[in-house]
């Protein structure tokens, strides 16, 4: 018998790195295809409970089409606030360009008195702008995703909500161990919970960096305050991004550089509160996922997928480790994952298997 468990254990876990392998090999292949089906199907979840309701009322497909349209005109008023935004920074480039110009001179007199030649400084300033067009090729290859993305993932969500029952069914009988209503209310619970706590970080963040720099009087304050919030659902990267537009302005606009160091101050104090406090607390108790799997998701994740591996690596270990935990002979790796006290962690695989040879043993002698 024990022979047997052993072999099966080893079988089961045979057949998760090959599986592994293959779902990294079709990522690295094609990224462009996995990560709008992987964002459709996050998305499907948490739309799901919108569409249940409007489905006791109307046919699924008329009221998963009408879910769609409601999400599509949400993001649309949400984006005409962001371009209200962008049109006002935009009307004040012809100020800030002068002030730019005169703010290149002034560092480029710094520089003479350090003994930097002109020479030097134009080398540094070519390679200042061949950086600057690296990034900007690959906004624009970003911007290209991203209508992509608007095309296909509505396209995946509704497909994903029409055939639900089949993906259930399926789970079902890949993971025959597995009861129906707890399994699926596991990976309910933790991509909204996921979601909802991603969002209310975004707005926490976005409300601490906008009464900050209005403290300080730095200029389309609440316009950087929000973008600040939305660019932490990219980590380490977005922080950075978000922080240094806000510097450069309080550069542009302010006579005292202690305007930019209070703006680096302020962003620093929020990114210190997001990281150890709001975001631990808010998403990180929703998925209960430690913190080293955590940092090893978002590597391999960004490694695999980039910025878009990095955003989605959170919720797919989360998806895994219900997985996990629904199939007998793999349970203990989720011990790896969860983040709850080892005295609490649940019994692995053996003691259940004892405890069923247990059981059965006292059902024969009665």
């Amino acid at each position: 018998m024990k022979q047997t468990e052993t072999f099966d254990r080893l079988d089961y876990t045979y057949k998760l790195l090959v599986i592994i392998a293959l779902v990294i090999t079709a990522s690295l292949l094609a990224s462009d295809i996995v990560v709008p089906i992987l964002i459709s199907a996050i998305l499907a979840i948490v739309l799901l409970p919108v569409v249940k309701r409007f489905e006791k009322k109307m046919s699924a497909t008329l009221s998963i089409t009408l879910v769609l349209i409601g999400s599509f005109l949400f993001f649309i008023m949400v984006g005409v606030l962001i371009i209200n935004q962008v049109k006002d920074l935009v009307s004040d480039l012809p100020q800030l360009e002068s002030r730019f110009s005169s703010l290149v001179d002034r560092l480029s007199e710094t520089l003479n008195t350090f003994g930097v030649s002109a020479t030097e400084q134009n080398q540094l300033l070519k390679r200042g702008l061949s950086t600057l067009g690296s990034y900007a090729t690959d906004l624009l290859a970003a911007t290209t995703n991203i209508i992509s993305l608007v095309i296909q993932v509505p396209i995946y969500i509704f497909l994903f909500l029409i055939y639900r029952n089949r993906f259930r069914v399926f789970m079902m009988s890949l993971l025959p161990d597995a009861q129906d209503i707890t399994w699926k209310r596991d990976v309910e619970n933790v991509i909204r919970g996921y979601i909802s706590g991603l969002l209310l970080v975004t707005l926490i963040i976005a409300v601490l960096n906008s009464v900050g720099l209005l403290i300080l009087g730095i200029e389309h304050a609440i316009f950087f305050g929000i973008l600040s919030g939305v660019l932490t659902i990219i980590p380490y990267v977005g922080i950075f991004i978000g922080a240094t537009l806000p510097v450069l302005m309080a550069l542009l606009t302010k006579d005292s550089l202690w305007y930019p160091v209070g703006v680096i101050i302020i962003f620093s104090i929020v990114q210190f509160l997001e990281g150890n406090f709001i975001t631990p607390r808010i998403t990180g108790s929703k998925v209960s996922i430690n913190a080293l799997a955590a940092i090893f998701s978002l590597l391999i994740g960004g490694k695999i997928l980039g910025i878009a591996g990095m955003i989605l690596a959170i919720p797919l270990l989360g998806l895994s480790k219900i997985i996990l935990s629904n199939t007998r002979h793999l349970k203990a790796f989720v011990i790896l994952i969860e983040d709850v006290p080892i005295e609490n962690i649940s019994e692995g695989p053996q003691d259940h298997a004892s405890n069923d040879a247990h059981q059965s043993d006292s059902t024969t002698k009665l």
